[in-house]
C-alpha cells in the first residue's frame, strides 16, 4: 500500500531531475470566484506534464539487471514521453506502445528522447496489452501508467510540493485518468492536513472514477469514447488506486468536451497559460460547472501543457463557439461590383472581426446574378450576434447561421 515514506523517498530521488513546479495565483479567476485561486503549473514541467515524477522514480528503484534489456511501456501520449526521459536519464532502451490515429506530436515525443515507438491497435487498452506481451517475450520491464505505488509515490511528490509553498490551501482540484496523480497527491496531504478537500476532476464521456463510485469496485467503460482532455480518457481505474481515492477523495465530478474547451481558451487568454485538456477539467469544473464555489483557498493542478499544435485550432474554435464568440454564417447577395464591400462595411459598423470570407458566384444552385458570402466572424458573445442577425436580416441578406 502507498506510504506517506514511500512520497518522502520519491521526493529525494527526483530531486535535480524534476522542477518543484510553481504554484501562481490568480488575480483574475479570484476575483470571479470571490476566492482566492492558485494554478500548480505541471504544464511547464520538463517534459509538459507530471508523467515524468512517477516514471522516473519507478525506473530508478529497479536493480540494474530488470533495466538491461530495456523497458516498454503504452501510452497516448504524456505518460510515453515521461518514461522515455526517464529511461534516457538512466541510459536503458526504451519502446513505447501507441494506438493507431494518435497525433503525430504525441508520437513524435518520445523520440526526442531516443526511445523507439511502435502504432497497434486502435485503443489505448489495445495498446497496453500488445505491450504486455512483449515485455513477456523480449524480457522487457513493462512500465504501468498509473496502477503501481511506485508511480503514485512520484505523483504524489506534487503534494508534498503544494503544502511546502501552499499551506494555507483549504480544496484541491485534481484531474482523474486512472487516478494515480490524485492517489499520490491525497495520500501526501491528507496525511499533514486531512481537512483539505480533494476533488477529482474527470471527463463526462469518460468518467470511470464515477462509475467505479457507483459501483463499488473498478468497472470498465465500454463505449468508444473521444475527448479533448485525451489524457485522462480512460475506460478504468486502477484497482489499487480505486481503493486510495474512495479512501482520500471527498468528490468526483464530472465536465463536459464544452466546459474542457472554453477553459483552454479561458486560460490562454485570461492567465497566459498554455494547458492541455485533462490539464484544463479542474478550472472547467470551477468556473462552467453546476455546482456551487465555496469561499475557500482553492488550487487547480494543471497536470499538463501538451496540447497537440494540430487540434488546438479546433479546440479553440470550440470554446469560442461555446462562449458565444464565433459565428458562421451562409447568406447569399447581389454579384454586382460593391456588394461584397457594402456587407463588410454592415459588418464593420458592428464590430464584427471576419476571421475569413469566401466569395462563391459558380455554385451551381445559385440563381442567376447572386453569389454565395460564407462569413466566420469573432463576435463579443450572444447579444452581439442577435444584433449581427437582425442587422443582417433588415439589410435582406437572410442569413443562415451553419454555427
Amino acid at each position: 500500500m502507498l506510504t506517506c515514506q514511500m512520497i518522502d523517498e520519491a521526493a529525494v530521488v527526483l530531486r535535480g531531475v524534476v522542477r518543484p513546479t510553481e504554484i501562481i495565483h490568480s488575480p483574475f479567476y479570484s476575483k470571479m470566484l470571490g476566492a482566492p485561486l492558485y494554478f500548480k503549473c505541471e504544464n511547464h514541467q520538463h517534459t509538459g506534464s507530471f508523467k515524468i515524477r512517477g516514471a522516473y522514480h519507478f525506473l530508478s528503484k529497479r536493480p540494474a539487471e530488470q533495466l538491461a534489456n530495456g523497458v516498454v511501456t503504452a501510452s497516448v501520449g504524456n505518460h510515453g514521453k515521461g518514461v522515455a526521459s526517464a529511461a534516457s536519464l538512466l541510459n536503458c532502451s526504451c519502446r513505447v506502445i501507441m494506438p493507431e490515429g494518435v497525433p503525430l506530436s504525441k508520437e513524435l515525443a518520445p523520440l526526442q528522447y531516443g526511445a523507439a515507438v511502435e502504432l497497434y491497435g486502435q485503443t489505448h487498452e489495445e495498446a497496453d496489452s500488445y505491450a504486455r506481451q512483449l515485455a513477456a517475450k523480449d524480457n522487457l520491464l513493462y512500465i504501468p501508467a498509473f496502477d503501481h505505488e511506485l508511480i503514485m509515490a512520484g505523483q504524489g511528490t506534487i503534494g508534498l510540493e503544494i503544502l511546502q509553498e501552499l499551506p494555507t490551501i483549504e480544496s484541491l482540484l485534481v484531474p482523474i485518468g486512472g487516478g494515480g496523480l490524485i492517489s499520490g497527491i491525497a495520500t501526501a496531504i491528507k496525511a499533514v492536513k486531512p481537512g483539505v478537500r480533494i476533488i477529482g476532476v474527470e471527463a463526462a464521456g469518460v468518467a470511470s472514477a464515477s462509475l467505479a463510485r457507483r459501483n463499488g469496485h473498478p468497472k470498465t467503460i465500454s463505449t468508444r469514447t473521444h475527448s479533448f482532455a485525451e489524457e485522462v480518457a480512460v475506460k478504468r481505474v486502477g484497482e489499487l488506486t480505486f481503493t486510495i481515492m474512495e479512501h482520500y477523495v471527498d468528490d468526483v465530478i464530472t465536465v463536459d468536451e464544452e466546459s474542457i474547451a472554453r477553459a483552454i481558451v479561458s486560460l490562454m487568454e485570461k492567465g497566459n497559460l498554455f494547458v492541455e485538456g485533462a490539464g484544463a477539467v479542474g478550472l472547467a469544473a470551477l468556473i462552467y460547472g453546476f455546482r456551487s464555489v465555496r469561499k475557500e483557498s482553492t488550487l487547480c493542478l494543471l497536470s499538463g501543457g501538451n496540447l497537440d499544435i494540430h487540434n488546438m485550432a479546433r479546440v479553440v474554435e470550440k470554446g469560442m463557439l461555446a462562449e458565444g464568440r464565433y459565428l458562421r454564417l451562409r447568406l447569399e447577395m447581389a454579384d454586382i461590383p460593391g456588394a461584397l464591400a457594402h456587407l463588410t462595411h454592415i459588418l464593420s459598423e458592428l464590430q464584427a472581426n471576419i476571421f475569413q470570407v469566401n466569395h462563391d458566384r459558380h455554385k451551381s444552385s445559385l440563381p442567376l446574378g447572386e453569389a454565395e458570402v460564407l462569413l466566420d466572424l469573432e463576435t463579443r458573445g450572444a447579444e452581439h450576434i442577435q444584433e449581427i442577425l437582425m442587422r443582417l436580416e433588415d439589410e435582406r441578406y437572410r442569413p443562415e447561421v451553419i454555427y
